[in-house]
């Protein structure tokens, strides 16, 4: 089942080709043949520079965790392993403080949503109708349409092999830092600390090079860039708004 032959998302679909195919228009001039990977850029930098404010909340929300965490401790040692007590309270003390558990949720789906459209855009051979134009653009001569596994199944070479070798790199190089400079925060103690809980944690932070593979090079392009401007951010963020002690 096609989900954009529905009407709605048929017409979203077309109305995001038919912007960047315009603003690939517009570079053209600067860019050449790599004007499409630079909207697919610029297109990144709006929705990250829109989810600004969503961004402050969340260091906010993140922030207000930290605080609350102790109390979370001793819910924790309070109820043992009567999880739905712990759920009850758990949702009691944000209640309480007029917070929210889900705080911050709204970039990752947001995200997705941009994602979903990029990788469906430079995936089909038809939009609406007509032919995708988007599928001639290339950046630095790997095709933006292909993914990793694609380009690899019919025949990888080298310049392709090269831009996708960076992208993955820089994804992984971002990664690691983030995983360094903010670990993941695990309890030690008490039924929601699970053994290995860290490790999993940690790992969670290549998922999105893992993801990068089977997804078009424009996908990946967009993924490069928003991992670079959350941490950044993050960073910014942390400073503006310190976890406590």
């Amino acid at each position: 089942m096609d989900i954009f032959a529905f009407p709605p998302l048929a017409l979203l679909l077309d109305g995001a080709y038919t912007a960047l195919l315009s603003l690939s228009h517009l570079l053209e001039p600067f860019a050449s043949a790599a004007a499409a990977a630079l909207a697919v850029v610029l297109v990144t930098l709006l929705v990250r520079t829109c989810l600004i404010p969503v961004g402050v909340s969340q260091a906010k929300a993140e922030q207000m965790r930290a605080r609350l965490a102790p109390r979370m401790r001793e819910l924790q040692q309070k109820h043992g392993k009567d999880r739905e007590s712990l759920q009850r309270e758990t949702m009691a003390l944000y209640r309480d403080e007029k917070a929210s558990p889900f705080a911050g949720c709204l970039p990752l789906l947001v995200q997705a949503a941009v994602v979903g459209i990029l990788y469906t855009l430079f995936l089909r051979p038809e939009i609406a109708g007509h032919a995708n134009a988007l599928l001639s653009h290339d950046l630095f001569g790997a095709p933006l349409g292909t993914s990793l596994l694609g380009a690899i199944g019919t025949g990888i070479d080298a310049a392709t092999a090269i831009v996708w070798a960076v992208a993955l790199l820089i994804i992984v190089v971002i990664a690691d830092i983030t995983r360094r400079v903010f670990p993941a925060q695990v309890p030690d103690e008490g039924p929601l600390a699970v053994p290995g809980m860290e490790t999993t944690m940690n790992a969670l932070h290549y998922l999105t090079a893992v993801f990068a593979v089977f997804v078009p090079l424009a996908a990946a392009l967009y993924l490069v860039v928003t991992v670079t401007w959350t941490l950044v951010q993050r960073a910014l963020l942390r400073r503006r708004y310190p976890l406590p002690e």
